[in-house]
């Protein structure tokens, strides 16, 4: 049997561009035999069947003369949004598979104040995630977050060379070995809330990077809330974190 790589076999079984293709791969929209590509460069038989989700909608949460608050969708890259709004500016950033709350300024005034808020730490984060594992109670997780930065990515982890990171973490509800959880933070360390989480035993389901493989689509975190200045922003979680 004759194979190629994903891409390629994407892009001449659905008529897209190789690049297209690739995109598609890289957003995690790709799937086959009902779970997700990871690598779009992996190689699979020709005529293997590949299926691509529709990438749920960008929706407008807030807008004023200062800011434009957004719910992202998951698979959506935050930079995305700098070349889709411009000029207005990211005041933070959401991890590709994270949903959300994710908010862009519009001038440097605010800006400036924004800014200020977050390094006096007094923006208000709130999280919600399926996780594995059972979370019966509150559980404040302190430890230091180091983050070491690759060629591609950069990867965190617990360590006594770390910067502080405080996350807290309560159940909302059960099904079977997964609990769905609120999350606050007060830091915003790279990766934070799945870092902890995972060295807490209690990864984030759908997260194959700090945690491990499953049948999940998206990784189930979302930023549900953020309140900064005057301004109090929320985004329902999707359906598919009822549990």
């Amino acid at each position: 049997m004759k194979k190629d790589k994903v891409y390629k076999v994407l892009a001449i079984s659905h008529g897209l561009s190789n690049s297209k293709a690739k995109e598609l791969c890289d957003k995690g929209l790709v799937y086959m035999h009902g779970k997700r590509i990871n690598i779009a460069r992996a190689i699979v038989d020709i005529d293997t069947k590949l299926v691509v989700k529709e990438q749920a909608k960008l929706s407008i949460l807030l807008e004023d003369d200062n800011i434009l608050a957004l719910n992202k969708p998951c698979f959506m890259d935050s930079y995305e949004l700098e070349k889709k709004f411009a000029p207005y500016k990211l005041l933070h950033r959401l991890d590709k598979e994270t949903s959300g709350v994710i908010i862009m300024t519009k001038n440097e005034e605010i800006r400036s104040k924004c800014i200020r808020e977050f390094r006096a730490l007094k923006v208000y984060k709130e999280y919600v995630a399926v996780v594995h594992g059972l979370c019966s109670d509150e559980i404040t997780m302190n430890d230091l977050i180091e983050t070491k930065k690759f060629k591609t990515k950069s990867r965190s982890f617990v360590s006594k060379k770390g910067k502080p990171a405080i996350t807290i973490a309560s159940p909302l509800s059960y099904m079977g070995k997964k609990s769905k959880i609120k999350v606050l933070i007060t830091h915003g360390r790279t990766h934070q809330i799945r870092v902890h989480l995972a060295h807490h035993s209690l990864p984030i389901v759908g997260d194959f990077e700090y945690g491990f493989k499953s049948k999940a689509q998206r990784m189930l975190l979302h930023s549900k809330r953020m309140k900064i200045l005057d301004y109090d922003i929320v985004a329902k979680e999707g359906k598919e974190f009822d549990i």
